[in-house]
């Protein structure tokens, strides 16, 4: 939907059905959410209750109708899902609605697809696209068969789809080499790290948490931030200077988990995703006027479960906490270690609480040393929120970060 990035708005219709499980209008608010941040205008929204999926439309035959009548009359250019689509169903409902019909997990692919910004992330996201669209042969490939040298490269007997389902297999082939090799990198920095005996700290939480915000209130970064989902795609790094016995720890922001989270995206997002595996410490940060953020919490929990990173100790940072007319604070566990510090990033409340939180949980980490070098020096008569952050490249950056 990278059309919907230029001037004239690509006019959406949601479309929404609830089975009755979870919180169905946060999730309707989601999806208009992603839809924006993919360069659509929602104009309708369009909801129903059904106990299952119909099989041949998803919605049901006469909802089907309704939602023509809707893109008829809202000169509607594309509908969106809130919901995994078979590529049966999209097939039977474009035909049907004459427009581009869309699924949750393609919508959130397509804004991955938009908002990366590193090689690796070029690379993971086209992984990803193509291990989705691979069942979906509806439209052709001729993008690839452009790429390859066009007529002339069947083989014999080989049909169009065959062929085209050969050059994704390649591409599939090429782009996991590709990624192996940059895991392989990354093996590499943070063995590095780990003879220094850098501590490390990773931001993890819902997408729009505010876990970019917080990356440059701390480290002074200047990475990217916006009210969209999906704002941060690339993992970045930064050395962050806490003084004490502690010195400098490494903090790294990371990708926006969401519910319903394309499985592609999981697996093709692991090496990325590392940074957070092998970190000694996640600061999970909660939109704290979030209505559903329990909810949201669990969703991410799941997805650190999936990676394997569900072993990595856990800081809840409550942020937004003046939205939500909530006061700085921190909260301790059974065992006297801090499990929840409630922050606000953009206006700095709360921001001396996390940090000690961050250096004492650095402090009792076992085998730490504290990793000393010249900048520690020219650093330590800087208050260290002001320090200089150092970069650690963690991939090849081709575009401004």
């Amino acid at each position: 939907m990278a059309e919907g990035s230029g001037t004239t708005s690509t006019r959406a219709a949601l479309v929404g059905i609830d089975f009755g499980a979870g919180d169905f209008s946060a999730s309707l608010d989601e999806l208009s959410l992603l839809a924006r941040s993919a360069g659509a205008e929602p104009v309708d929204t369009i909801t129903a209750r059904r106990a299952a999926p119909d099989p041949a439309y998803f919605v049901g035959s006469g909802k089907a109708d309704e939602i023509a009548q809707t893109v008829a009359a809202e000169k509607v250019d594309i509908v969106i899902f809130n919901h995994a689509l078979s590529p049966a169903q999209q097939r039977n409902l474009e035909r049907r609605l004459s427009v581009r019909v869309v699924d949750r997990t393609s919508l959130i692919l397509d804004i991955f697809a938009q908002r990366a910004k590193t090689n690796e992330g070029k690379l993971q996201v086209e992984l990803a696209q193509l291990q989705h669209l691979a069942t979906r042969l509806i439209r052709g490939w001729t993008h690839l068969e452009r790429q390859k040298g066009g007529i002339g490269l069947r083989g014999p007997g080989e049909t169009q789809l065959e062929t085209d389902r050969r050059l994704i297999g390649e591409r599939v082939k090429m782009l996991r080499t590709r990624l192996t090799k940059l895991r392989k990198q990354h093996e590499t920095q943070r063995r590095a790290r780990g003879r220094n005996q850098t501590f490390s700290v990773s931001l993890v939480g819902y997408t729009n948490a505010g876990k970019s915000t917080l990356f440059n209130t701390l480290t002074k970064a200047g990475v990217y931030v916006a009210n969209q989902l999906f704002a941060t795609l690339d993992t970045t790094s930064r050395r962050l200077y806490l003084g004490g016995a502690v010195g400098n720890v490494v903090v790294s922001d990371t990708v926006g988990f969401v519910r319903e989270l394309p499985h592609q995206l999981v697996a093709a997002f692991r090496a990325t995703l590392e940074e957070t595996i092998h970190a000694d410490l996640l600061l999970h940060v909660v939109d704290a006027s979030s209505p559903v953020r329990a909810e949201q919490v669990e969703q991410v929990n799941e997805v650190l479960r999936e990676i394997g990173a569900d072993h990595v100790p856990q800081i809840l940072v409550w942020n937004k906490i003046d939205a939500a007319g909530l006061e700085p604070g921190v909260e301790r566990d059974e065992y006297d270690k801090i499990s929840r510090v409630f922050i606000s990033a953009q206006s700095g409340a709360g921001l001396d609480l996390l940090r000690d939180a961050i250096a004492e949980a650095a402090a009792s980490a076992p085998g730490l040393t504290r990793f000393h070098d010249e900048q520690d020096d020219a650093e330590a008569h800087y208050d260290y929120v002001e320090a200089p952050a150092e970069s650690i490249p963690t991939s090849t950056p081709v575009g401004p970060h």
